[in-house]
């Protein structure tokens, strides 16, 4: 039996938040486990996106279209500010301005760079495996009432992130990603118009190099 008056206070506590911990538990898996349902049984994506920099004294805003498609393609065409494109086919990623003499090609195996865990949203991804100690976020506001927000961090990523911030909705959709960056920067990804298995062709995912445009080639045979 438990005298000790100390004992008997976190006893207590115990009694208290243990069960909410597992309760709170239980909410993550379930959220996640719904979230990957939803988007690994799907073969396209299409949506409009926003993305949104705060940091090194500096904020931009861009905007644009994307599509996803199995395995591992993806465009992103950026039309405000500026036009860019962002085009991968599953093994070769572009990056062009439009009008520059120059275009980056690289290996989407060894892609490092913002875009490319979203891609795999239409793959066989687990979110508890992508992002360490993941957890309800409920210090953060979501952009709409009934959203919840998970956070995490990114594996094999964190010397570049502290966190990542999913707010999923009711019908278990990613609206917003948030990736947290050491330098205390934060890049914000917001998607609307999800548009889902609806037909896309594969030419989509296709680049080809204008005339007079020289191909920068990065991140092969390292």
């Amino acid at each position: 039996m438990l005298r000790n008056p100390i004992l008997l206070e976190l006893a207590a506590v115990l009694l208290i938040t243990f069960p909410a911990i597992m309760t709170e538990a239980a909410d993550v898996r379930t959220i996640a486990d719904a979230v990957d349902r939803h988007y690994n049984h799907l073969h396209t994506l299409e949506c409009e996106f926003s993305e949104i920099y705060a940091g090194s004294g500096s904020d931009r805003t861009e905007s644009g279209s994307l599509w996803l498609k199995k395995p591992g393609k993806m465009r992103w065409e950026y039309r405000s500010p500026q036009e860019k494109l962002f085009v991968g086919d599953g093994k070769i990623a572009w990056f062009y301005v439009p009008g520059e003499r120059q275009v980056r090609k690289t290996s989407m195996r060894k892609l490092d760079d913002l875009r490319s865990p979203l891609a795999f949203l239409l793959g066989k991804t687990r979110l508890e495996k992508e992002l360490r100690d993941l957890s309800v976020a409920s210090d953060v506001a979501p952009l709409a009432a009934g959203d919840v927000i998970l956070k995490g961090v990114p594996k094999g990523l964190s010397d570049r992130y502290t966190e990542v911030l999913l707010e999923i909705t009711v019908d278990s959709s990613i609206k917003r990603i948030v990736l947290r960056e050491v330098d205390g920067s934060t890049l914000e990804y917001r998607f609307s118009g999800q548009k889902e298995d609806v037909e896309i062709a594969d030419r989509r995912f296709q680049f080809a190099v204008p005339n007079g445009v020289e191909v920068i080639e990065e991140n092969f045979g390292q």
